[in-house]
C-alpha cells in the first residue's frame, strides 16, 4: 500500500487547529486508539498501518516523537443538542492543559459520568495531545461546550445541584451529596491556575473542600485539576454504591 504526497500533507495538516475546523477531521494513533475509532459511532475516514505503508511513511504521517502501529483519520460529529435531565455531570471552566482535559475524559469515562461540559475557552477537545491522553475515552464520554455560568444556572433552575471545589468549601467527606438521582448535579472543575471563575463561581449551590491529610500540614499548596476531578467524583460514585 503506498501513500500519495498530497494524503500525507492532509494528514500531517491535521496537527493543526485551523485544519481540524476546515476539515472537521483528527488523528488518533495506536493500535488501541484505531480500535476504539473503529467500534464507536464516529466515522473513520481512513486507517493507515505501518505494516502496510512502511516505517518511513508512518514516520511522517505520525504526530508522536514514536510512531505507532496504526494511525486513523476521523471525523468529528456534529454538535448534538444537550438539555440535562437527571443524573451527573462534569463542567470545565477554562481547563487549559491537554493533558488534563484527556484524564478528566478518562475519569469521566470509568466513573459513568452522563456528560461532559466544556467553556469556550477550555482547550479544543481535538487537540491530538488530548486525544491521545483520552485512550480511547473520547469515543464514549458525551461532550459539549457551552457556556458554564448559563448552563449552571439552568440546571439549579430545574431543582439541580452545581457542586464546585473552594478553600472554603464543606468537607467533601462528610458533606451531603446529590448524586442526580432526580436531577441534574454537576461538579465544576476550574482553572489549573485561576480556579473556578467568579462569574461561575455565582451559581455554584455547594462548595466542596476536599481536605488534605494530616488536615493542619497540607503540604501542596493543591491538586492537579485531573486529580482533584478523580478524588471528588470517587466520592460522589461511592456514595450512590
Amino acid at each position: 500500500m503506498s501513500i500519495s504526497k498530497n494524503e500525507l500533507r492532509q494528514v500531517r495538516s491535521l496537527a493543526q487547529k485551523k485544519f481540524r475546523d476546515e476539515t472537521g477531521l483528527f488523528v488518533v494513533e495506536g493500535e488501541k486508539m484505531v480500535s476504539e475509532a473503529l467500534a464507536s459511532g464516529f466515522e473513520v475516514v481512513s486507517v493507515y498501518r505501518r505494516d502496510e505503508i512502511g516505517e518511513e511513511a508512518m514516520a511522517r504521517l505520525s504526530q508522536l516523537s514514536s510512531p505507532s502501529p496504526a494511525l486513523a483519520v476521523v471525523r468529528q460529529p456534529a454538535p448534538a443538542a444537550f438539555r440535562p435531565v437527571k443524573g451527573l455531570y462534569l463542567a470545565l471552566d477554562g481547563i487549559r492543559d491537554p493533558g488534563n482535559l484527556g484524564t478528566i475524559l478518562r475519569v469521566a469515562d470509568w466513573f459513568g459520568i452522563d456528560a461532559v461540559i466544556a467553556s469556550p475557552d477550555t482547550v479544543e477537545l481535538y487537540n491530538p495531545k488530548v486525544v491521545q491522553a483520552t485512550m480511547g475515552a473520547i469515543f464514549r464520554v458525551p461532550f459539549h461546550r457551552l457556556e458554564i455560568p448559563a448552563f449552571c444556572r439552568s440546571v439549579l433552575a430545574g431543582g439541580g445541584h452545581v457542586y464546585g471545589t473552594f478553600l472554603n468549601g464543606e468537607n467533601l467527606y462528610s458533606k451531603t451529596l446529590d448524586c442526580g438521582s432526580a436531577a441534574p448535579s454537576v461538579i465544576v472543575i476550574g482553572n489549573e491556575s485561576k480556579g473556578i471563575s467568579p462569574e461561575t463561581a455565582a451559581c455554584v449551590s455547594d462548595r466542596l473542600f476536599i481536605p488534605p491529610y494530616p488536615a493542619d500540614d497540607p503540604g501542596s499548596e493543591s491538586l492537579n485539576a485531573a486529580i482533584a476531578t478523580a478524588v471528588t467524583v470517587a466520592e460522589f460514585r461511592r456514595r450512590s454504591l
